[in-house]
Order: structure tokens, then sequence, then C-alpha cells
């Protein structure tokens, strides 16, 4: 942890002074993990305050030292996912505003070489997004604080407090459930020819 158990429960019984160094202390790794998430850095320190935010209100919940970061970690993707969800809704309530000629000029836009790669990577991350969202909270703060944030299997261990061996059949069984549904989502003649190359 990069604060002291004290110093959180000095917080939880209402020390601004406590509460703002654990801010300081996880900030920056708060905002890195939400920048992964959402992929608008524009709007990192908006979620950031949104997370702080929750976890003054909600500190007073913790009970333990060892479920802090990954207690913190699950209201930062939460705090990103609930981002994401708002911000699509935005665009579709923006779209379903404008006139059929506006719509025929942003579908022109679309088509640049920018638009299109910008479409391909929000495709791929919203894609990403879902398939998490099929699988059960444990899996989807797993799964992204190693492939999404990228966090190395030793930063894992601190997080969940347990040995190499045991993260990494969390990470397999997490994965599983994903290739899963996403099996059940695409069907499964996508990944024959997949599996077939493999063999």
């Amino acid at each position: 942890m990069l604060v002291e158990f004290d110093l959180i429960q000095k917080a939880q019984r209402g020390d601004a002074s406590a509460f703002n160094q654990i801010v300081s202390a996880y900030r920056r790794r708060i905002m890195g993990t939400i920048s992964h998430v959402i992929g608008r850095p524009e709007d990192v320190e908006d979620v950031a305050q949104e997370v702080f935010i929750r976890l003054y209100f909600s500190l007073g919940q913790l009970r333990t030292a060892e479920v802090f970061e990954p207690w913190l970690y699950r209201l930062t993707v939460n705090a990103s996912y609930d981002y994401l969800r708002k911000s699509r809704r935005r665009i579709e309530s923006r779209m379903a505003d404008l006139s059929e000629q506006q719509v025929m000029m942003a579908d022109a836009v679309a088509g640049s070489r920018a638009q299109h790669e910008d479409n391909e990577k929000r495709r791929v991350r919203d894609t990403v997004q879902e398939l998490l969202s099929t699988v059960s909270e444990d899996d989807r703060i797993l799964l992204t604080l190693k492939e999404v944030e990228g966090l190395s299997l030793k930063e894992l261990e601190k997080i969940y407090n347990v040995n190499e061996n045991a993260l990494k059949v969390r990470l397999f069984r997490a994965r599983q459930r994903v290739l899963k549904k996403m099996k059940e989502v695409t069907g499964p003649s996508s990944f024959n020819a997949k599996d077939d190359e493999a063999s």
C-alpha cells in the first residue's frame, strides 16, 4: 500500500489532512487507470474527481487494510465505466437531434481516414467494455488492471495480496470466461479457424 492503514483510519474519522494525503498518494495511479479505460485525456481529471468524491463518502465502509487498494480500483473502474455509458448516451442524444442534412454531413466527416481510425479504436474499446460487462465484477477489475492498464503480476500481487501463481490461475480463468462469452456472442465458427491454426 502507498499509505499506512492508520492514515486511512484518521480519514475515516473525518481528518481532512489525512484524506488529502491519501488522494495525493494515489492520484497519479488512479488517473493512469482512468486514462487507459476511457481513452480521453481531456476528461480524466473529471472522472478522477468523481472517484475521490466516491472514496470520501464511502471510506467509512472499509474495515481492513488489505482490501483498500482493490476496493479503490473498483471505484475507479466503475466511475470510468459510468463515464463511458454517459458519453455514449450523450452522443446518441445529439445524433437524434440532428437534421437529415446534418446527419449526412456527419457521415461525410466520418468517412475521413482520421475519423475512421478514431471510430475503429472506439469500436474495439466498446467491444472490450461490453465483453467485460458480461463477466463478474472481480473478473472485470482484474482483467482491466492487467490487460487495459498493463499492471505487472508483481503490482497485482500487492493489490490482491496473493502470490504470483494464484494470480496466474485467476487471470487464466477470467480470460477463459471472457472467451466463453465471446463465443456465445460471435458463435463458435469464428474461433474454429484460430483453433486449427494454433494446433
